[in-house]
């Protein structure tokens, strides 16, 4: 429930909107446990309060046991744009800064994690799923001039930083010393045999801004929450190849290409 409202309000807050309305529709296999439901709903309603957006309307299908993976949960939403906030590939300019919010993959990571969960695997990570509409306008508020934002899902931070060199035809060069990333989800990856930067988020926000305004955009973020960590990872270069070039801890440089396939089934 949580994750089926955050989704839809961190792409609204990502497309420069303040989150509205939603709708939720639920495709339920037959027999699926009621106290199950009552927990997922209850779980969408606490993350629409915190969110600040209505569930206004919705609908409900049952359908013949086996036909679907106990339930399936949709949403839809409505937000407001307000006047010259429109990020996109058009406004990044050479110079830019490329901001995250805080540390990466502890999303996917924990849901892999999970589903070992009978192979003596153990770990303390949790999801970050979590709304971002307001941790979105507290940047937005201090730094107008936010050229692009995304929340790095499918495809993790690679994806992301991907479109971007390939949205702006401009080479985006980020830096594996600046990433935040836990250790223990820095060692969940590493058993796992999974590359941090392609795993699913669901609770950070990656954002271009200004070059000159990165120190206040960063600080913007950390006055928030939910982005206590947040950093400069990288910056757009003035090459137009539309690549994405990573220098590592060990000095050397690797191209960052969008992940093949899904490491995860389609749980967002």
């Amino acid at each position: 429930g949580r994750l089926a409202v955050c989704g839809t309000v961190n792409d609204l807050a990502v497309a420069g909107a303040v989150p509205r309305w939603l709708s939720m529709a639920l495709i339920l296999e037959e027999g699926f446990a009621v106290p199950t439901l009552e927990r997922i709903l209850d779980s969408a309603a606490e993350a629409a309060r915190e969110a600040g957006v209505a569930i206004v309307c919705g609908d409900t299908k049952v359908v013949p046991r086996g036909e679907v993976d106990e339930i399936y949960v949709t949403t839809s939403g409505v937000g407001t744009i307000r006047p010259g906030r429109e990020p996109g590939f058009r406004r990044v300019r050479p110079g830019d800064a490329v901001l995250i919010s805080g540390g990466i993959a502890d999303h996917g990571l924990a849901v892999m994690l999970q589903r070992q969960s009978g192979r003596d695997l153990e770990s303390d990570l949790e999801s970050d799923v979590a709304p971002l509409a307001s941790l979105v306008e507290a940047l937005l508020d201090a730094v107008p001039g936010t050229s692009f934002l995304r929340d790095p899902t499918r495809g993790g931070l690679a994806g992301v930083a991907v479109d971007l060199a390939e949205g702006t035809g401009y080479r985006v060069r980020l830096d594996e010393t600046l990433l935040p990333i836990r250790k223990s989800t820095l060692y969940a990856a590493e058993m796992l045999g999974l590359d941090p930067l392609t795993v699913a988020n669901e609770g950070k926000v990656v954002a271009v801004v200004p070059g000159d305004e990165a120190d206040r955009a960063v600080a913007a973020m950390r006055g928030h929450p939910r982005g206590r960590d947040a950093a400069v990872i990288g910056r757009v270069e003035s090459e137009r190849d539309g690549i994405v070039e990573l220098l590592t801890e060990v000095g050397g440089v690797r191209v960052v290409v969008r992940p093949y396939g899904e490491e995860l089934p389609r749980i967002c």
